[in-house]
């Protein structure tokens, strides 16, 4: 089977970048699961109600979270409802909204997506590594393949979240910097790993807002206001194909692409 994970869509250039793209890869390639990170699609900062559908209604069926989820107040109204928008699995159990995990059948073939959030340089959150180990006994007798969203910070983080799960899951794929690596390789126990897919956003810009803003906060070290604008964009994502029978990856391939 072929998963098409999308990096992080940010505000409306990545929404719009995705209208542009995704119809012509839907149309090419027979992809049984497509995931997009979707904690900075409403204006930069969380998801709304209404750009949630607008992802689903473009064919996206899985779309994960990270430390900015909870940004967009809206969120609260319609994320226990909604079973395909997931926010990371080690928040704090039973007192956090939603759900750190998504169960889809595609084609008799169950699939698992799990979010995790990263510790370093991160804001203070439950053990990724425990939790994930906690779910996977959980969802052991439930799904063939099992997809993770590893949203963190620190590379070494994720590098090492691959590591743990190799050959216990069938991909292990970072999300956050907003920024495509270029290590996506398969780990030997057969896990699909990078460590970061990149995002969807405004090209010409700074992790997808625009440049004048970060750069003042970099130069005067105060805080100034974080726009997006218009301009040319950037669609980044992964492309994994899966044994379905064994849930072991068989490629990975990078996709780039400025519009």
């Amino acid at each position: 089977m072929r998963i098409l994970a999308i990096g992080d869509v940010v505000g409306k250039p990545g929404r719009k970048c995705l209208e542009k793209v995704l119809p012509r890869l839907i149309n090419s390639y027979d992809y049984e699961l497509i995931i997009a990170n979707g904690e900075n699609a409403a204006g930069g900062n969380g998801i709304t109600e209404k750009v949630f559908y607008d992802l689903k209604e473009m064919g996206i069926d899985i779309i994960t979270g990270g430390n900015h989820i909870w940004d967009n107040k809206e969120i609260f109204n319609f994320i226990d409802r909604e079973r395909s928008l997931i926010r990371p699995l080690n928040y704090p159990p039973d007192i956090t909204p939603g759900r750190g995990w998504a169960l889809i059948e595609r084609r008799g073939i169950k699939i698992a997506v799990i979010n995790l959030l990263g510790r370093i340089f991160m804001e203070a959150v439950d053990c990724p590594f425990r939790a994930v180990d906690k779910c996977l006994t959980e969802l052991k007798s439930q799904a063939n393949v099992v997809i993770i969203d590893m949203h963190a910070e620190a590379t070494s983080e994720k590098q090492a979240m691959g590591w743990y799960l190799n050959s216990k899951v069938s991909a292990v794929l970072g999300t956050h910097s907003h920024v495509q690596t270029a290590d996506e390789r398969i780990l030997p126990g057969k896990t699909a790993y990078i460590t970061d897919i990149g995002m969807v956003g405004l090209y010409d810009s700074i992790l997808g807002v625009d440049r004048e803003g970060p750069l003042k906060r970099f130069l005067t070290q105060l805080p100034h206001r974080l726009e997006i604008s218009k301009g040319r964009e950037v669609f980044n994502a992964v492309e994994v194909e899966v044994d379905s029978s064994s849930g072991k990856a068989l490629t990975i391939k990078r996709l780039y692409e400025v519009t």
